[in-house]
């Protein structure tokens, strides 16, 4: 089992400091999230909370997760950065495979890209993207980043996207893994056919149901035999038999943070109390794993 530690939302000076500490006490992963924007008005819901608000982002920090990766990568040595999730439907595939490959080249491949459709359909307008056909500009994509991150010559030629032949340099020695967040059907598919699934919360009893369903996908996708990963947030990751129930179910990382992000107050917790939570953690539950 892999642990991965999130907290967002914060003051943007306590990066660098939580990144060093869960480097320092043994997490193998950093959670970045992503936002483009808040708006003054929106009819969409948010789909991890019971009600469905998401007032609670408002006039909250957000940095831009290839800002803010190299920052935390110069002052560490080995987590890797899990982007959970890029919007990636908003963005061109080609600026994005370049920040990708330049973030992943800055932290010597500890990049992990995770992507999605944002479900805001402001996100689109105020970047004058079309909501309509975001699973298919996904995979167009995802298709058009994977070639270009080889660092050979390449061109595409889709229904949403026409890149001409071209090369982008650097790259980095490993590909980067991409997974995908989103609990539909198309969703999990799309996992299925990329390297792994991060789970979004909610509904825990969910969960299981999701993970049962990404592995039969993967079977008709006839991938079942590679490299997959799940990231999933679960109460179950705060106790070692919990663990040992995600394991089973086969959970390969658990993301933890210590306190609830979906408060509307400002986050006034300060840094050596974060950085005390995340060192009492891996002492009880990621230093005794084998």
């Amino acid at each position: 089992m892999r642990f991965t530690y999130a907290e967002a939302m914060t003051n943007p000076s306590y990066y660098m400091p939580l990144a060093q500490a869960a480097d320092a006490a043994g997490f193998n992963g950093f959670l970045v999230p992503d936002s483009i924007c808040y708006p003054a008005e929106s009819k969409a819901t948010y789909p991890y909370t019971s009600d469905g608000d998401r007032g609670f982002i408002e006039d909250k920090p957000f940095l831009e997760p290839f800002s803010i990766i190299p920052a935390m990568g110069a002052v560490t040595e080995r987590i890797r950065f899990v982007i959970s999730v890029l919007k990636l439907t908003v963005r061109h595939p080609v600026l994005v495979a370049k920040q990708a490959a330049s973030t992943a080249v800055l932290t010597n491949d500890r990049l992990t890209l995770g992507i999605g459709t944002s479900p805001w359909p402001e996100d689109y307008d105020v970047c004058g993207v079309p909501f309509a056909r975001r699973g298919r500009r996904a995979d167009e994509s995802i298709e058009v980043m994977r070639g270009l991150l080889t660092g050979d010559w390449f061109e595409f030629h889709g229904e949403i996207y026409d890149v001409p032949r071209i090369k982008q340099c650097p790259v980095p020695t490993v590909p980067i893994p991409i997974i995908v967040g989103g609990h539909a059907e198309p969703a999990l598919r799309r996992a299925a056919r990329n390297d792994g699934w991060i789970h979004g919360g909610g509904d825990l009893d969910a969960l299981p149901g999701l993970i049962t369903r990404l592995h039969e996908l993967r079977a008709e996708e006839g991938r079942s035999a590679d490299p997959f990963e799940v990231h999933v947030i679960s109460l179950d990751a705060y106790t070692p038999d919990g663990i040992q129930r995600l394991e089973e179910m086969g959970v390969t990382d658990v993301i933890v943070g210590f306190r609830w992000t979906y408060d509307r107050a400002q986050d006034t917790e300060p840094l050596q109390t974060k950085i005390d939570h995340l060192n009492r953690y891996a002492e009880s539950m990621i230093q005794p794993v084998p």
